[in-house]
């Protein structure tokens, strides 16, 4: 696998089902996809859009039949049964329903044995292990994929349901789900060659995002979405006001949802911080019956979600700070949870890489920046487990220390801030931890001169 997580700057009425909980879309006008382009494999991950950077990707360059990275991505095994959608699929860690291809794809394969199209089917469903893909107040973030939906069509695809979306770091902490957030990029059911965009926030049932509905575009049509790759994209935009989710599909804005249109704190709720990055093929479920689908006895066996690559570009709020001066800088923390979470990974510039603390209080993650600056910025991406009460630091001589920002209760994982202070030794002090777990950082970048 060729993963790249590239640092230059941080940050610079259809009745359907979710890919999380049973939903019903609204009609909207159709967007259209150009059946007739040729679908050629991109050789490697396109460059960011104008004005943005690319903060991670992966292009699935594995050698044919191996599993995933397990230091990047997770396996969600299991039964289908308990992810509350009424899935009858179980997922697998096992080669013969996630590998590579030796092409440059990850492949979900759904397999199917015995004679009852409603049992046996093993398939494949996994996540990143960073949670830490955001904006920053006042930027935006974009996660694009480039799949070929299962090859299948409403003759002998019934009960497919493949999707790429993604949930808000917060459930990883024990925040519920729909307040946490989930947006759901791709989905598709039946073999029907749509595709679905849809935002879940606030309560279930009912809240502003009528769950268990969701608020999205309904269902689109996705000419040669079985047969070719096509670009999926949502942009989270929170330098506009109101702020907005953007769904495109190749490169064609769909449908767009401002924040104005849900409740105001449901939606920072769901919206305003991290999320991770899910790729999934399910078998059956409320979704799919919503259609008149299910498995029946034409349902194939062994169609495929092929992922060509994924990659999510961030732009910089305007006139951010762009010289990180703590980025490759001698970096020491008051304790590490283990060896693979050094403090180190707070400030090399890799979103993927995070320090963890042990699980108590207090705990202090400290760079040298090697002289003194005047220390003007700071931003601190922390993972799901974070702290909820901190400060930022400053020192010339590691041993005094003057607080130039201070978080009293306030648990988001994506902290941008404007401090007044100058010193050698910058550091953040954390005296209040959100979850059971240690202090967890993925990037702690400062700025100044």
């Amino acid at each position: 696998m060729a993963l790249a997580a590239t640092a230059a700057a941080l940050f610079t009425a259809s009745p359907t089902v979710s890919a999380q909980q049973a939903t019903a879309r609204q009609p909207v006008a159709a967007a259209h996809a150009d059946a007739d382009a040729p679908q050629v494999r991109p050789l490697s991950v396109p460059a960011p859009p104008e004005g943005f950077t690319t903060t991670w990707a992966d292009d699935f360059d594995g050698a044919a039949g191996t599993g995933l990275d397990t230091k990047v991505w997770r396996y969600d095994a299991g039964p289908g049964s308990s992810f509350g959608t009424g899935e009858i699929e179980t997922t697998t860690t096992s080669t013969a329903n996630v590998f590579h291809d030796g092409n440059g794809h990850m492949v979900l394969k759904a397999l199917h044995d015995g004679s009852d199209p409603n049992t046996g089917w093993t398939s494949g469903r996994v996540e990143t292990q960073a949670d830490g893909f955001g904006a920053l107040p006042g930027g935006v973030v974009r996660m694009q994929a480039s799949i070929q939906q299962p090859d299948v069509s409403t003759a002998n695809g019934a009960g497919y349901w493949p999707a790429f979306w993604m949930l808000g770091a917060p459930l990883r902490v024990g925040k519920t789900w729909p307040g946490s957030g989930e947006v759901d990029i791709l989905e598709d059911i039946n073999g029907r060659s749509s595709t679905f965009g849809t935002l879940h926030c606030g309560v279930a049932p009912g809240g502003s995002c009528n769950e268990s509905t969701g608020v999205g575009s309904g269902e689109r049509p996705c000419a040669g979405c079985q047969t070719g790759y096509h670009t999926y994209a949502v942009e989270l935009d929170r330098s506009t006001s109101p702020e907005q989710i953007r769904w495109y599909l190749d490169g064609t804005n769909y449908y767009t949802l401002k924040a104005d249109q849900v409740d105001a704190a449901q939606w920072a709720d769901a919206v305003d911080h991290s999320f991770f990055i899910i790729f999934d093929l399910a078998i059956g479920g409320a979704f799919p019956a919503a259609y008149g689908g299910g498995p029946n006895a034409a349902t194939v066996s062994g169609g495929q979600l092929n992922v060509d690559y994924v990659a999510v570009y961030n732009k910089a709020p305007a006139g951010h700070p762009t010289a990180n001066l703590a980025q490759g800088k001698p970096t020491t923390a008051s304790s590490a949870e283990s060896a693979e979470f050094p403090a180190s990974n707070a400030t090399d510039g890799d979103i993927t890489t995070r320090w963890s603390s042990q699980f108590s209080d207090p705990q202090w993650l400290q760079v040298d920046l090697g002289q003194t600056h005047t220390i003007n910025h700071a931003t601190v991406i922390w993972e799901a487990a974070g702290a909820s009460a901190y400060q930022i630091q400053t020192s010339n001589d590691g041993n005094s220390w003057t607080t130039v920002y201070q978080n009293d209760n306030s648990p988001a994982d994506i902290q941008d801030v404007d401090v007044n202070g100058s010193g050698r030794y910058v550091r953040i002090n954390a005296t209040g931890r959100n979850s059971q777990w240690g202090d967890s950082v993925y990037e702690f970048a400062v700025y100044g001169s």
